[in-house]
């Protein structure tokens, strides 16, 4: 089945099945949670009922499942050969709608929300690890739903990159490119020849430092159904949590837990991959991540410092709450500890341009990422010396390697069509009623992929009060934020359609 334009649309409909299959699959390990915190919703199977879940999570994950399994037999007999690149931008982009369109199913069917716009929302929220929220009791949620709530971040955060890795290879793209936040010629060093091995050491990875995560937060007095779901918001860096105030009813010791691996997890996992190799020098020979730790620094002293001086915090809180608060912005996970909006003004300027960072490129955070704002900083002042030297030959380097042109350009487009979709969607957000602050934080929050923004969507807020309208346009800059924008934008072009 290929159109006119010679998109084979066989090849879309049984990649998508393939991922309902996986989707299905997943919302189906949620139902153990739901029979053991809640053994009546096994005698009470009916739907719409807020308060007992088995019965929407089994018929959802069935159904989802057997529709994905439906997709792939009727288009069994794909030819690896027939997928272009056109197919391969239509999957990765469309693979986050129809999970998310689907994956909103049980949200209804339990009727934990009667409006699927809110359902859809919150699953897209969670596929894309945005971690922005139109529940305001979430402890009043059943645990099944509120285990796929997380388990939507989960597959989120590394799907994302292993999905990548599978696709454009075939596409004759290199699929490590998308893995480097789709900066053409930054690649790292390819943790090995045959993509899916690659694949299998990325989710490696993620699996044990999901594992490590859990049982450290059990050590600290978390029981498991709560360790568990935080570090997947964790180590996704989508910041779902299974409490109403987050992370601030918890110890100090879980709260640096969770700082330490919401690091880990804005830190590319090539470098994870080489550190388990003890190959050290190219860890510590990374610019992005020397960088990464100085924003983060830097930004934890100024603002620890202001909250022990002028809010008259004890030093021990106010570095953990700057420091969790940092952590958490920049690698774009969302978990709180405290109000930043309570802060001084000064304070709420640095979170909101951190807002803007992002972690590593390679890793699972979001936002404009590190080594793309290196390398405008790199170029705008090689630029002063071009001016002054317009003769000499002077190539921007990362990692001791000259950076193409092209790069350069790259980097520059898609910084500029950032901020322009940020202003525009700032401009929409204020015609649908929004007060300035509010608007301007919740495009912000949702095109980083970070979820508390400013104003009724700051960190003690919620998303429910943003007009229907505005709630589709935020889920789409949540897509468009975490496929990285041309992922996206290039399926607007007429000439994509085109033979």
């Amino acid at each position: 089945m290929v159109s006119r334009g010679g998109i084979n649309f066989s090849a879309i409909l049984k990649i998508m099945g393939v991922l309902l299959i996986i989707e299905g699959l997943f919302m189906l390990s949620s139902l153990s949670f739901s029979a053991w915190y809640d053994p009546d919703s096994l005698s009470n199977l009916r739907f719409f009922d807020p308060m007992h879940d088995f019965l929407p999570l089994l018929v959802s994950g069935i159904g989802i499942s057997l529709l994905g399994f439906l997709l792939w037999v009727s288009n069994k007999k794909l030819d690896q050969n027939s997928i272009g690149k056109q197919e391969g931008y239509i999957i990765v982009s469309m693979a986050w709608v129809i999970i998310s369109l689907f994956g909103a199913i049980p949200f209804m069917l339990s009727g934990v929300t009667q409006s699927y716009t809110n359902a859809f929302f919150e699953t897209i929220s969670g596929f894309t690890t945005t971690g922005a929220t139109i529940f305001s009791d979430i402890e009043a949620l059943p645990k099944g739903i509120l285990f796929w709530r997380s388990m939507t971040h989960w597959i989120g955060g590394m799907g994302i990159i292993v999905l990548s890795l599978a696709i454009l290879p075939v596409l004759g793209i290199g699929g490590m490119q998308l893995f480097v936040a789709e900066v053409p010629g930054v690649t790292p060093d390819k943790l090995h020849p045959r993509i899916t091995q690659t694949a299998k050491r990325l989710w490696f990875i993620y699996v044990l430092l999901t594992l490590a995560e859990t049982g450290l937060l059990a050590l600290g007095g978390m029981n498991l159904f709560d360790a568990l779901c935080h570090a997947f918001g964790t180590l996704a860096t989508g910041g779902f949590s299974t409490k109403n105030d987050s992370i601030a009813g918890f110890s100090p010791y879980i709260q640096y837990v969770i700082v330490i691996f919401m690091f880990l997890a804005g830190v590319s996992f090539t470098l994870h991959y080489f550190a388990l190799k003890r190959m050290f020098k190219k860890v510590t020979g990374n610019e992005e991540l020397r960088h990464f730790i100085s924003i983060i620094l830097f930004s934890t002293l100024l603002i620890g410092l202001s909250l022990f001086f002028i809010q008259k915090l004890p030093a021990e809180t106010a570095f953990r709450d700057a420091l969790f608060q940092v952590v958490s912005i920049v690698t774009t996970t969302g978990y709180i500890t405290s109000d930043y909006l309570v802060w001084p003004y000064f304070i709420w300027m640095l979170i909101f341009l951190l807002m803007f960072t992002g972690g590593c490129a390679g890793s699972t955070g979001g936002g404009i990422k590190i080594v793309r704002i290196l390398l405008l900083f790199k170029n705008s002042f090689l630029e002063l010396k071009r001016i002054i030297h317009p003769q000499a030959l002077l190539p921007v380097r990362l990692n001791g390697r000259s950076i193409s042109q092209s790069v350069i350009l790259n980097v520059l487009a898609f910084f500029l069509i950032y901020i322009i979709i940020f202003a525009f969607g700032s401009l929409i957000m204020t015609m649908l009623g929004l007060e300035f602050e509010s608007a301007v934080g919740s495009v912000a929050a949702s095109l980083g992929n970070i979820g508390p923004g400013l104003g009724i969507v700051g960190p003690v807020e919620n998303y429910s009060s943003i007009p229907a309208t505005g709630k589709w346009i935020l889920a789409f800059f949540m897509l468009l934020g975490r496929l990285e924008l041309f992922t996206v934008l290039i399926l607007f072009s007429p000439s994509f359609w085109k033979r």
